[in-house]
């Protein structure tokens, strides 16, 4: 392995190295006479006080070690608090924080202290650290013990933060510093932890996942013709190894006849076959496992099979060494039986772990194979990978819009429910956002491409979801504790178990100890405990992005099964974030936009107001006048050229329109104006209670009426709050607006007054604090939000839910995702993460119930009340089934719907 010259930093090997020095217990390599000549006049300025945790540590390094962590968002006013954090972590001596490089150095105990501590540390000061993630295919996983053993050897590698181990995909998600050198430390890791192989995991694409399936269907069809070698020679093994229940048989094969010897010895030679072909892969793993001092479920399997077949070969070959000749007997049918059953419990188990891939291959599947692009004046069509950014591509009906987009020209109608879960087509036009991989429906359209490639909305559904598959729900951690001491305790208990049965069991005491012993080692199963949850999370990660629910761990997951309260944002989250036109009021008599009557006088005046009104507006870049503008050409009204226009700062603007003068503005205009309001002040109060924003419009200096906007609520957001209200959640509104607004949205949103809790005239940094509140109250808190204001709450809660139109930041910010801004995402969230979790529990439980009773009976506890032991056969088809039935559990989630 290349090693660091400490003076120039070149990469040398170690043996080709100039020369060596020690100092400070550690040894350094050198490139050449030059940089051994300055190491040796200043040695201290060269070598690390301590060793580094970050590029490698000395065999023989103790004491304090030194990690350096790159540090995302580091300003000089953040330092001092970054490095009080840093030091609230027990066993550290010593912090160095360099805000102009961006790194924290840490010198710290590794026996009281791990990188994770530090990286949790950086994450609670508000930072982030800059770590890279990587994902590992690892090969020659056989039992559950095997995730805690790969995750283990890595997490304790160098440089490492966290390693986070998926045995449903296989695959271990790596979270790793920058500077740690040489990446294939990290594989080196996996292979020095036991018999496995680690690659780094490619892209997911179809090429990819054919390989994958293609590689597990060879593996199912290896298992599935052991199987049946086995099951031929099991299925007369089984008939033959008790003649006495068999009239003809029991006549030929009498015991002490030559006949039975020859049967046994056929049978010997037949389960010897079964043993070396069938369960070859047994023997292979329990020894790659004896080879790095661990054992596994491949451990008891071979050494239950083994003890059977021994004992019965010394039974036919030596019989007198045998006390009684009650003890003379075979058991070669168990040997070839429960290798079978194994056997085909392992091939079961390849093809349901094939069926939780699904999701990634339907989100794989969605992209389109080409693109139609405008090159040099003509429309070529070319593979999808080839379309560059600011290509024009052209969309015609029915087809995949192949990229991300802009729309340039035309417009239609776009079916986006495989990314959002939306089953209405969405209106584009002119200026729109496209998703790749949405189908266009009815008109053609062209759009500018802006995101291609890995940059796409669905390859980051795609890596998302994948990432989220690497991750564990928390009571995962408990469970691989206790797998990991599951195969050492079994083989105790086999051996207790024997002793007990030998020294106080019943005659024949060595047939009966044989039989406890092997069947307590067949009978147990740390892969049903070991499977149990990342199956369900597996499942349920691709659930959610079926539904337009990213879910960015399996720590989200288990919290928002466990909430109790919900805050939501009201701004861009229960209302529509963008203000719109709600009524025109005529100075006479008003009336709502929605009792128009399309050829009354009423509706003239109010079309007319309305007309000169948006003719001033847009000139301004005003959300307002905005607002004005597009629900005038909504209603088609034409509007008119302004032949001058004022802004006055703080009350509105004049401007002339077809030689009308026009003034649009607040109270303080009007009075500054001198137009008399009359009944229409009370109406803008009315308006304003309302939540509205009114604007009073004057015409040649007459009152003519008022025109109101607001931030309206979005269509499903009462219905999206009292399914939340009905799940049992404490809803919670927080805005900035002032408390007349607030309630006024609440009301419309479906709060109840006095009831329920509306936060209003909330500062930006102070939505963390009310968040923090609720958690003062014991309550499991989420938050919901679009905005960049929103993204320290969204930290600060127990899960944080980012609405999929809002900004990046807030996104980044959050745990779960929503693609769509509809609110009834955050209920399909909530219903997913209960209905994962319960198949989490009934999982475990599951795996927990079948050990804790099985384990018992099979060492005979039964035996002493009822008479009844456990036969090694009925074990074996217990051991194999426990498994696939966990699996099967975990894939009934597919069938899952949300309830709204």
């Amino acid at each position: 392995m290349p090693v660091k010259d400490p003076v120039c930093g070149m990469e040398i090997e170690p043996a080709s190295a100039f020369a060596t020095r020690q100092a400070k217990g550690q040894t350094y390599h050198f490139c050449s006479e030059n940089c051994v000549t300055k190491f040796d006049a200043t040695p201290e300025k060269y070598a690390l006080a301590v060793p580094s945790a970050t590029t490698g540590l000395a065999e023989d390094a103790s004491g304090a070690v030194r990690l350096e962590l790159p540090v995302r968002g580091l300003s000089r006013s953040g330092g001092p608090a970054l490095a009080q954090a840093l030091h609230s972590v027990p066993g550290v001596s010593k912090v160095n924080v360099n805000v102009g490089s961006g790194r924290a150095a840490i010198e710290y105990d590794p026996a009281r202290a791990k990188a994770s501590d530090f990286l949790d540390a950086v994450r609670a000061a508000g930072f982030d650290s800059a770590g890279q993630t990587m994902r590992l295919k690892v090969s020659g996983l056989y039992c559950a013990e095997c995730v805690a053993r790969i995750e283990g050897a890595l997490k304790a590698t160098p440089g490492v933060i966290e390693a986070s181990m998926n045995a449903a995909t296989n695959e271990v998600k790596v979270e790793y510093s920058p500077v740690i050198g040489d990446l294939n430390l990290l594989t080196k890791a996996v292979e020095s932890a036991g018999p496995y192989k680690a690659a780094r995991a490619a892209e997911a694409s179809e090429p990819e996942l054919d390989k994958e399936a293609q590689s597990a269907d060879k593996e199912y069809r290896s298992l599935m013709r052991k199987w049946w070698f086995a099951a031929a020679i099991g299925l007369p093994t089984m008939i033959l190894s008790y003649p006495n229940l068999f009239p003809i048989l029991r006549d030929i094969f009498t015991r002490g006849s030559a006949n039975l010897l020859y049967l046994w010895s056929a049978m010997g030679i037949g389960s010897l076959a079964v043993m070396m072909y069938s369960g070859s892969q047994f023997f292979s793993g329990a020894w790659q496992g004896l080879k790095h001092r661990a054992a596994n479920m491949h451990t008891l399997i071979a050494l239950g099979i083994s003890v059977a077949w021994l004992y019965s070969t010394v039974a036919l070959l030596f019989p007198q060494v045998f006390p009684s000749e009650m003890f003379v007997d075979v058991y070669y049918d168990v040997t070839v039986v429960v290798t079978g059953l194994v056997v085909l419990g392992l091939a079961l188990e390849i093809k349901a772990k094939g069926r939780t891939s699904e999701a990634i291959k339907k989100l794989i599947g969605l992209q389109p194979k080409t693109a139609r692009v405008v090159r040099d004046g003509s429309e070529i069509d070319i593979p999808v990978e080839e379309v560059l950014v600011n290509d024009i591509v052209v969309v015609r009906p029915g087809e995949k819009i192949p990229v991300d987009g802009e729309v340039m020209e035309g417009s239609s109608a776009v079916d986006e429910s495989m990314i959002t879960g939306e089953s209405l087509p969405v209106s584009k036009r002119v200026g729109d956002e496209v998703i790749g991989a949405t189908i266009n429906k009815t008109g053609a359209f062209r759009f500018r491409a802006t995101k291609v490639g890995k940059d796409t909305a669905l390859s980051n559904i795609i890596r998302l979801v994948q990432d989220a598959q690497g991750s564990k729900v928390p009571i995962q951690k408990i469970v691989d504790q206790v797998s990991a001491y599951f195969t050492p305790s079994v083989m105790i208990l086999a051996i207790v178990g024997f002793v007990i049965w030998y020294d106080f069991g019943p005659e024949p005491t060595l047939t009966y100890g044989l039989i406890v012993a092997v069947t307590t080692l067949i009978i147990a199963c740390p892969c049903a405990l070991g499977m149990a949850t990342p199956m369900s999370l597996t499942t349920g990660i691709g659930l959610g992005a079926q539904n337009g629910i990213l879910i960015r761990s399996g720590d989200a997951l288990q919290a928002a099964e466990k909430l109790d309260a919900i805050i939501l944002d009201k701004t861009g989250t229960i209302t529509k974030g963008k203000p719109e036109l709600t009524d025109v009021v005529i100075a006479d008599f008003g009336l709502p936009i929605a009792d128009w009557k399309d050829k009354s006088a009423i509706n003239n005046q109010q079309s007319e107001i309305l007309r000169l009104a948006a003719s001033v507006e847009k000139s301004s870049e005003h959300p307002l006048a905005l607002a004005i503008v597009e629900g005038a050409q909504a209603r088609g009204l034409k509007l008119s050229n302004v032949q001058t226009f004022d802004a006055i700062a703080g009350h509105g603007v004049s401007a002339n329109v077809e030689g009308r003068h026009i003034l649009i503005g607040n109270l303080k205009l009007m009075n500054r104006e001198g137009i008399a309001l009359a009944e229409l002040e009370d109406k803008s109060k009315a308006l304003a209670d309302d939540g509205k924003t009114p604007m009073y419009v004057a015409i040649d200096g007459q009152a003519a009426g008022i025109i109101a906007v607001a931030d309206t609520v979005k269509e499903d957001s009462k219905a999206a709050i009292a399914a939340m209200k009905k799940m049992g959640l404490e809803v919670v509104m927080i805005t900035g607006d002032n408390e007349r607004t607030a309630k006024a949205i609440a009301r419309h949103a479906g709060f109840q007054a006095g009831v329920d809790r509306v936060l209003a005239e909330v500062l930006p940094q102070d939505k963390a604090f009310n968040v923090q509140k609720l958690q003062l109250e014991g309550k499991k808190v989420a938050m919901v939000g679009d905005g960049i204001n929103d993204a320290p709450a969204l930290a600060q809660a127990d899960i944080g839910l980012a609405i999929g139109t809002g900004t990046d930041v807030a996104i980044e910010a959050s745990d779960i995702t929503l693609i769509t801004g509809s609110l009834m995402g955050v209920v399909t969230a909530i219903q997913l993460s209960r209905a994962v979790m319960r198949n989490v529990y009934q999982n475990l439980v599951g795996a927990f119930v079948y050990n804790t009773l099985g384990l018992p009976i099979a060492l005979g506890v039964l035996y002493p009340f009822f008479g009844i032991l456990l036969s090694p056969l009925l074990a074996a088809l217990a051991m194999s089934f426990s498994s696939v039935t966990v699996i099967s559990n975990a894939n009934r989630l597919k069938g899952w719907k949300p309830s709204n």
